[in-house]
């Protein structure tokens, strides 16, 4: 049985947040923000020790608490287990040959000129056929980080690209959780909350793509083509080459599509990643396997199974190319399971103390208008990916919190379910402890706060929208048709 608690006050609700970003800001100075290594799990479990202690304070006993943590945990367990999936997928797909091949391909392709705006929209095509950011990251998206690191291209601002593209598809396709779960929150339906997402959307993609055009024009080409020549002699003596080694890729997309669940999917692509490594790299198998004494048909199973365990590792004598396909398996993934972890035990004692809904409660008591009860509803979005690290908890938590007051101010639920994609599952990828900002970074290898201020798409969706509030621009009433 719960017992009855006090209910927290403005400021004690506040406390373990500032905690957590003192403890934060000296992770960042004392180890970078690219270190998913410890730092950042280490402040947010003492945050929740705080947290944890202040809701004891206030009458909650931790038997609660710790089925609060359980509960918090069990939600994130969907994205533990597609993030483990993506790292056997990388590891399976890279001895397989198929990000070898799209890297070869693309380099020859995608020059420095247009690759910014290309990856953007490559990645909105592949977003919108799946409905999934973390598919496309994890598929095109890792090809496309290895082109613009073979091509000596802005990391930050590749990644950018990429995760720009990936969650248009999050935002706008039918097919997307996140699209589906945000008008279920407002209490409208599927197809008018995507037709009103347009309003935002179409500006921000276009301001994006013109962004990436002229940052793709300004960068400066390789004098030469030595290193990039390098690379691709060093794929064609590692790895057979060849657009048949693209079918997994194409099968997992049309998994996606046919609307088979995101982790079945990947897994299958995984498999058939191991199956064409033996048929068509089982040179590089056995190299992986490293055991001359098994009979070739065990080193050919133990090699698979070392990728889709441990990753790939490769030494080709180029050291860029050696670093960067020398990655992924499901061990590769642990720290970033391990960051989840902390952050929904941090996020879940905040919200069984009720102090993230106190905090929501101070944002609502200041909005008189349409532009600040939009404004409001972005903010708490954004808070909720900030404090609770799960873009669905951005989603669902705002959505209760804010249908009633759409309601009351005779304001269509579409506008609500709108402000809910426009914030919380656009910045979800922007901050370096949510699920999705770790999954990107793990994923891409580009630091969460590297790649941010260059995710132009997810950083202009929620001011646009904020814009459209306060001038009254595309925000339907209750009684007009959407």
């Amino acid at each position: 049985m719960t017992t009855t608690a006090a209910t927290p006050s403005l400021a004690l609700s506040l406390f373990p947040i500032a905690v957590l970003v003192a403890l934060l800001a000296g992770s960042v100075a004392l180890f970078g923000d690219g270190n998913s290594g410890g730092p950042n799990q280490i402040a947010l479990v003492l945050a929740a020790v705080v947290a944890a202690a202040v809701g004891i304070w206030l009458g909650h006993t931790w038997k609660d608490l710790e089925a609060a943590i359980v509960h918090g945990i069990a939600l994130a367990m969907g994205a533990i287990l597609i993030l483990l999936v993506v790292g056997a997928l990388i590891g399976s797909w890279i001895l397989a040959g198929v990000v070898p091949t799209m890297i070869y391909y693309g380099l020859q392709l995608l020059t420095p000129a247009i690759f910014f705006p290309s990856a953007c929209l490559l990645c909105c095509l592949v977003s919108v056929a799946t409905g999934s950011s973390w598919t496309t990251a994890g598929t095109v998206g890792v090809a496309l980080v290895g082109i613009a690191t073979a091509q000596d291209l802005n990391l930050g601002l590749a990644a950018g690209a990429i995760v720009s593209g990936a969650y248009f598809g999050d935002k706008m396709s039918p097919l997307s959780d996140t699209t589906n779960l945000a008008p279920a929150m407002a209490g409208t339906d599927l197809f008018t909350h995507i037709r009103h997402m347009w309003w935002t959307t179409v500006p921000s993609i276009v301001i994006a793509l013109v962004l990436f055009t002229v940052l793709g024009l300004r960068a400066a080409a390789p004098q030469d083509t030595t290193a990039v020549n390098a690379i691709l002699a060093s794929l064609q003596s590692s790895f057979v080459i060849g657009p048949h080694l693209l079918l997994p890729a194409v099968l997992v997309i049309a998994l996606v599509i046919r609307k088979v669940p995101a982790t079945p999917a990947l897994i299958i692509g995984a498999l058939t990643g191991c199956v064409f490594a033996v048929i068509f790299q089982p040179g590089a198998v056995a190299t992986l396997a490293a055991s001359p004494d098994l009979p070739g048909w065990a080193a050919l199973i133990k090699g698979c199974w070392q990728a889709l365990a441990s990753g790939f590792s490769l030494e080709s004598g180029n050291a860029a190319l050696d670093e960067l396909l020398s990655r992924g398996g499901m061990g590769g993934m642990l720290n970033t399971v391990w960051l989840i972890l902390s952050a929904m035990t941090f996020g879940a004692v905040m919200e069984k103390t009720g102090m993230l809904g106190r905090i929501a409660e101070s944002i609502l008591s200041a909005v008189r208008g349409t532009g600040s009860l939009i404004l409001a509803t972005l903010s708490t979005s954004i808070g909720m990916n900030v404090l609770a690290s799960d873009q669905y908890i951005a989603i669902v938590l705002p959505g209760r919190m804010f249908r009633a007051e759409f309601a009351r101010r005779g304001l269509a639920p579409q506008n609500l379910s709108r402000c809910l994609e426009d914030s919380g599952t656009m910045t979800s990828s922007l901050v370096p402890w949510n699920t999705c900002g770790a999954f990107m970074a793990q994923t891409l290898g580009v630091a969460t706060l590297t790649y941010a201020p260059y995710a132009f798409f997810n950083l202009l969706s929620p001011v646009i929208s904020a814009i459209y509030g306060f001038t009254g621009f595309s925000i339907v009433k209750l009684d007009e048709k959407a």
